[in-house]
């Protein structure tokens, strides 16, 4: 397959790491990138202009989100997940598993919905259109884990599995959204599940992990199943270029220990997020209870010890 659309992918050299990370942007995941931070800073500088607190945390989280989708974008990484699946593979992995939950704990649509200006009396502004985005039907349906969990899946087996990832890797605007798709894949389904922002689709903490490992059994069957295969699955990566100096059967099998490997990380990063999520509204709860209790003489309390009471006197 001719790669000449995407650059010199067919002429590069044996990989290395320091070779993969030399810079090399696709202009447009570059000109994203610094919109992104772009608007993220703007709302953080609005917020603070006004005496707004908002947490260094979620900035520095959302940072690192974006800087990780360059890292894989922009730089030859880009050019050798061309031509070497295992390469490509890291560039999955990190676009749909790492870079969602880093963006999701950096909080960007409430940033969005506390910087934006509300719209003056009968009129609509970006504000109420993402008000109205959240709420609306639609985003219940991609929210759901009946579509987000499928969704998840599908992007690994009827993708890889099937001739449209061969006509996608085929011309560059297929491959760019090829890697848009992954990454909105790996927000909706992080979203719910651990997402600070608001969303119509929120279960309990219970529900949330049930969800997690209801979808990451299937990357590691996706990856054993890249690296027992006895030939290669993917027509797009059968012939690599003769100056990689690779085997394609090798570079499938390492793609598959990768698919297989990362889908343990993003478990423990949301697990964590989790936790954290958890145990701070266990506290939030505790002191909004002590809060009603020394607003009304703790009458809740009051009451129970007259229901133990009027057992004692049934005796």
């Amino acid at each position: 397959m001719d790669h000449s659309g995407h650059g010199m992918s067919s002429d590069l050299p044996p990989f290395t790491l320091g070779r993969g990370l030399e810079f090399s942007p696709d202009l447009f995941f570059l000109i994203g990138c610094i919109a992104a931070l772009g608007l993220y800073g703007w709302g953080v500088a609005r917020l603070r202009r006004r005496g707004d607190a908002w947490p260094v945390s979620r900035t520095v989280f959302f940072t690192v989100g974006v800087l990780t989708i360059a890292l894989v974008m922009c730089t030859k990484l880009n050019d050798y997940g061309m031509v070497m699946f295992s390469v490509h593979m890291v560039q999955h992995m990190v676009i749909s598993m790492l870079s969602p939950i880093l963006l999701l704990l950096g909080a960007p649509v409430t940033l969005a919905l506390r910087a934006l200006p509300v719209a003056g009396r009968g009129s609509t502004g970006p504000r109420e259109l993402l008000l109205k985005l959240l709420h609306s039907r639609y985003m219940k349906v991609i929210t759901h884990p009946g579509f987000t969990i499928p969704m998840f899946i599908a992007s690994l087996y009827a993708l890889y599995f099937t001739p449209l990832f061969d006509f996608l890797m085929g011309s560059k605007p297929g491959h760019i959204g090829m890697m848009v798709h992954f990454l909105m894949v790996g927000v909706v389904f992080f979203w719910p599940i651990m997402g600070v922002d608001p969303g119509p689709h929120r279960p309990g903490y219970v529900m949330r992990m049930l969800e997690l490992f209801a979808g990451m059994p299937f990357h590691a069957f996706f990856g054993i199943a890249l690296m027992m295969a006895s030939e290669p699955m993917v027509k797009a990566y059968e012939n690599p270029p003769a100056s990689l100096g690779i085997d394609a059967l090798t570079d499938q099998n390492a793609a598959g220990g990768i698919a297989w490997a990362f889908s343990e990380i993003p478990s423990v990063l949301v697990l964590i997020a989790l936790v954290y999520q958890w145990y701070h509204s266990e506290q939030r709860q505790a002191v909004r209870q002590d809060r009603a209790a020394d607003r009304d003489g703790d009458k809740e309390l009051e009451a129970y010890n007259a229901y133990l009471a009027s057992l004692q006197a049934k005796r």
